[in-house]
C-alpha cells in the first residue's frame, strides 16, 4: 500500500473526493513524516500539530457535505518562514529580528487559506533568505533528504527538504535569484518560479516572487491555480487572467524551439556530469519533435558583479539599522558578505542597480528566437551543510546562481525538475525557462518532460 505522506495533492484530491481518504488521516501521516525525520532534517519552525489536526478535522466536514472550498481543500501545505501567516512571527530565518505575530496572512498565505489547505508547519530560511543553503542563526542548519551531511539548498532550504523527504505534498517558497529552483534541484522536486506578478507577494521587490515546491509539474499548476488570484495589496502584480492550469497534457512538441544554455557567462562552471544530463534532457525533446539549437551565454561578468555590489548595499543599510548587538547575532558570512559594502561609492552603487534592468534586456534579447530555453539549475551539486555556498567564499558568494538569476531580472517563468544523478547519487535539476507571462507553457513543457525522462532512484530518507 502507497504510504500517505508520499501521495501527491492531485491523488488526496481525487480520494477526498471519493471518500476513501480523510483530511485527518492524510495530515495525521504528515504530522508522523515531520516527527519522525525533524530531528535530522531541520526543515520546519512552527510546526503546530493540533491546529493542522483541527483544521483537517473542518476540512473533513466540508468533504462529507460535499462543499469543500477548492481542488485543496484539506491538502496538508507549508509555507516559508518569510511568508507572513497571521499568528505567526516572520524572523526571516535570523536571530538578529524580533518579530511579533503577523496580524493577516500575506497574498500567498491568504489564497491557501481560503483554499481549505491545512496549515502544518512553516519551513525554515537562511538569514534573511540571503544565502543558497538552509545554514540559520536562529535555526539548526536544514539538511537534504538525499544525504544529510549536504545543504537542501535555499533560501527556501526548509520546503526543497520537506517536499522532498514527504512533509505533505505542498509547499511555497520564494526566489529572487533561484531561491526556489536551487533547493528544488538539489532535492530533487519539482520549484516553479512565476513570471514576475503573477503571484502577488507582500513585500514585493525587484524579481521577488512567490511560486511552488511540490513533487510534481501536476501539483505545482495546482498551487499556481491559487496563488495567481489577485490580491489589490502588491501593487507590481499582474492583471488577474484566466488560465487553464489544469490543461498540461495540450503541448505539441513538435516544432517547438529550444535554445540549450549550457554557459552561464560567468561563475562556477557546471561540472560534466551537469553538462550531459541537460544535454540528454535536450536529445530527448530532440528526439520528440523539438528543434534545438545552442544558445550563447548573455549575461556578463560586469552584470553580475554590480547587481551583488548592489544586493551587498541594501543589506549593509539594513545591517546597519540594527542594534549592536542585534547585528552580532546575524551569520558572520552575511556580515562578511555585506560589510564589504560600506566603501561604495553612490557611483558604484547606481551602476550596480543599473545591471538588473542591463541583464533582463539581454536576457528577453537572447531567448526570443526560442520557445523555450534549457539549462543546468545549478553548475554543481549539493555542498556540505555547514557551508553557507558551494565556495563559502563571501568574496563569491553568488558564483553558483549564474543560471537561475538572469530569469529573475528578466521577469520570465522558469521552473526546476528532476534529470538525473550524479555518480554518487545527489539529483542534478533541469531548468526550464519561458517568454514572459507564458507560465502555463513552462508548465506544460515541465509536464512533457516528465513523461519523457527516465524514472529517478529514491533517496535514503525520500
Amino acid at each position: 500500500m502507497t504510504a500517505l505522506h508520499t501521495l501527491d495533492a492531485a491523488a488526496l484530491a481525487t480520494l477526498y473526493r471519493r471518500g476513501e481518504l480523510s483530511p485527518v488521516q492524510a495530515t495525521r501521516a504528515v504530522i508522523e513524516r515531520v516527527e519522525r525525520l525533524e530531528p535530522t532534517l531541520h526543515a520546519t519552525w512552527g510546526f503546530d500539530p493540533d491546529s493542522a489536526l483541527a483544521a483537517a478535522a473542518e476540512s473533513e466536514e466540508r468533504h462529507r457535505q460535499g462543499r469543500p472550498l477548492s481542488a485543496l481543500d484539506g491538502v496538508p501545505a507549508m509555507l516559508k518562514e518569510n511568508i507572513g501567516t497571521r499568528g505567526w512571527p516572520k524572523p526571516l530565518g535570523c536571530a538578529a529580528v524580533e518579530a511579533a505575530p503577523e496580524t493577516e496572512d500575506s497574498p500567498p498565505a491568504a489564497r491557501l487559506r481560503e483554499a481549505g489547505c491545512v496549515f502544518v508547519a512553516r519551513t525554515t530560511m537562511p538569514d534573511y533568505g540571503m544565502l543558497s543553503s538552509g545554514l540559520s542563526s536562529l535555526h539548526a542548519a536544514a539538511r537534504n533528504p538525499w544525504n544529510p551531511a549536504l545543504t537542501p539548498g535555499g533560501s527556501s532550504a526548509g520546503a526543497g527538504a520537506g517536499a522532498a523527504a514527504g512533509y505533505g505534498p505542498l509547499h511555497v517558497g520564494t526566489d529572487i535569484g533561484g531561491s526556489i529552483r536551487l533547493p528544488a534541484g538539489w532535492c530533487g522536486v519539482v520549484g516553479f518560479k512565476p513570471s514576475l506578478g503573477r503571484v502577488p507577494i507582500v513585500p514585493p521587490y525587484a524579481g521577488r516572487c512567490a511560486g511552488p515546491i511540490t513533487r510534481t509539474v501536476t501539483d505545482a499548476a495546482l498551487l499556481m491555480a491559487e496563488l495567481s488570484r489577485p490580491d489589490a495589496r502588491d501593487a507590481t502584480s499582474l492583471p488577474p487572467q484566466a488560465i487553464a492550469w489544469d490543461r498540461l497534457d495540450d503541448l505539441d512538441l513538435r516544432g517547438l524551439r529550444l535554445g540549450l544554455l549550457l554557459n552561464a557567462g560567468w561563475g562556477l562552471a557546471p561540472q560534466p556530469r551537469h553538462v550531459e544530463i541537460v544535454t540528454a534532457a535536450a536529445r530527448a525533446f530532440e528526439a520528440a519533435g523539438c528543434i534545438v539549437e545552442p544558445l550563447a551565454a548573455f549575461t556578463t561578468p560586469e552584470m553580475a558583479e554590480g547587481i551583488d555590489l548592489f544586493w551587498r548595499m541594501r543589506s549593509w543599510l539594513d545591517l546597519q539599522a540594527l542594534p549592536a548587538d542585534r547585528r552580532e547575532r546575524v551569520l558572520p558570512f552575511i556580515r562578511d558578505w555585506a560589510g564589504r559594502g560600506a566603501g561604495y561609492s553612490a557611483a558604484q552603487v547606481f551602476h550596480g542597480h543599473a545591471q538588473m534592468a542591463a541583464l533582463r534586456d539581454a536576457a528577453v534579447a537572447a531567448c526570443a528566437p526560442f520557445d523555450f530555453v534549457l539549462s543546468p539549475v545549478a553548475p554543481v551539486p549539493a555542498f556540505p551543510a555547514l557551508h553557507a555556498s558551494p565556495t563559502n567564499d563571501p568574496a563569491q558568494a553568488m558564483a553558483h546562481i549564474g543560471f537561475t538569476l538572469p530569469f529573475n531580472m528578466s521577469e520570465q517563468p522558469a521552473i526546476a525538475v528532476p534529470a538525473g544523478m550524479t555518480a554518487d547519487g545527489l539529483p542534478v535539476g533541469l531548468q526550464i525557462a519561458g517568454r514572459r507571462h507564458d507560465d502555463l507553457g513552462v508548465l506544460r513543457l515541465a509536464r512533457a518532460w516528465e513523461r519523457l525522462r527516465p524514472p529517478l532512484p529514491a533517496g535514503p530518507l525520500v
